[in-house]
């Protein structure tokens, strides 16, 4: 009886601490961390905003007007903006005219609280390409997306294909040892059931966005996404001040809930006709590519293995973005081929 009752009283002295843990936090994000900071532009160039089904939208656009449209999409994590795609926006604003959004829920773009889901990240990517048609006509659009935004844009593809030239999956999500698992219901995600709830009650879910977000933090997740104590200290830093928005807690939390993850997404990928190019990481925490043998053996599939992290675009950008103008060169001329007229037979004899 004795050990029993040191049992509960321990039991009971570590709960009342782990509460007084929860209020001291609670508190000093309340009284010490601001969240309102001031927000540079992730890239150059202009940055509009537009109303949309998926909310208020911002994106930047570069580059020649006439020139041909290329639309660059920054994954989704805790601190994602249009930032993760900055070294292929300023390599080939020179040459296209390059569209880059900030996602619901992050960036410039709205952060209220609202319902995160699968659904309203596809109609931020159908909105933006719209108003890129209304830039440059009906003509397809040749598409990048990093990690879980390929899920999204790949969707997208499927649902207006005419709109799509090409895809490029940067260390894109779905390919692990689990893939073949990622065949649920259609548009269905693999939230965890109560976890959302339980992380986004207001008295709360700022200030555990806040631990999860400070310059330690920041560092430590991007450490694992580079695989290498070696991250980019101004990414660190424009992580940082995004993350200290109001409301950017809520996009982040449905993210943390697996909310925004397909149940489906093989059978999305399967769905993809068109030239697919998939850069993608050697290092780090997405390194898994053992599910992709499907693929692979599929001719419009290109995968390119790199010894970086999840992002090689900024650990290798000159080479990176030389294989992407070869694979965008690649396959205009593919297509070019293929819509040709087949020249006419030469008669027997001349």
């Amino acid at each position: 009886m004795p050990s029993a009752l040191r049992l509960r009283s321990a039991a009971r002295g570590v709960a009342a601490a782990g509460l007084l843990a929860a209020a001291a936090g609670i508190g000093y994000s309340m009284a010490f961390v601001s969240h309102s900071m001031p927000l540079p532009h992730a890239v150059s160039g202009e940055r509009r905003e537009i109303d949309s089904p998926a909310g208020r939208l911002s994106y930047y656009v570069a580059g020649p007007p006439a020139a041909p449209p290329l639309l660059l999409v920054h994954s989704i994590n805790a601190a994602a903006s249009a930032y993760e795609v900055k070294p292929v926006y300023e390599a080939f604003k020179t040459q296209r005219r390059v569209y880059a959004p900030d996602l619901p829920g992050f960036g410039f773009a709205e952060r209220s609280k609202r319902d995160y889901s699968i659904r309203l990240y596809v109609e931020a990517i159908h909105a933006v390409l719209r108003v890129i048609e209304a830039e440059h006509g009906p003509a397809a659009v040749d598409v990048l997306a990093v990690s879980l935004a390929s899920e999204f844009v790949a969707r997208a593809a499927t649902e207006a294909p005419a709109r799509f030239a090409t895809l490029a999956l940067v260390t894109p999500t779905g390919f692990s040892s689990a893939a073949p698992a990622y065949a649920g219901a259609p548009a269905t995600s693999r939230e965890v059931p109560g976890l959302h709830a339980l992380v986004s009650v207001p008295l709360w879910d700022r200030a555990l966005f806040d631990a999860l977000t400070s310059r330690a933090s920041i560092r430590y997740f991007l450490q694992r996404t580079f695989g290498s104590k070696d991250v980019p200290e101004d990414m660190v830093d424009y992580d940082y001040l995004s993350t200290h928005q109001p409301g950017a807690q809520h996009a982040p939390l449905a993210f943390l809930a697996a909310r925004l993850f397909s149940r489906d997404i093989r059978n999305v990928y399967e769905r993809l006709t068109l030239p697919v190019w998939v850069p993608h990481a050697t290092r780090g925490d997405f390194r898994n590519f053992s599910g992709a043998d499907w693929a692979r053996a599929r001719a419009n599939w290109q995968f390119l293995p790199l010894p970086t992290g999840a992002m090689p675009h900024f650990e290798l950008a000159d080479e990176f973005n030389r294989r992407y103008a070869e694979f965008l060169a690649s396959a205009r001329q593919s297509g070019a081929a293929a819509a040709a007229p087949a020249a006419p037979a030469v008669p027997a004899g001349g």
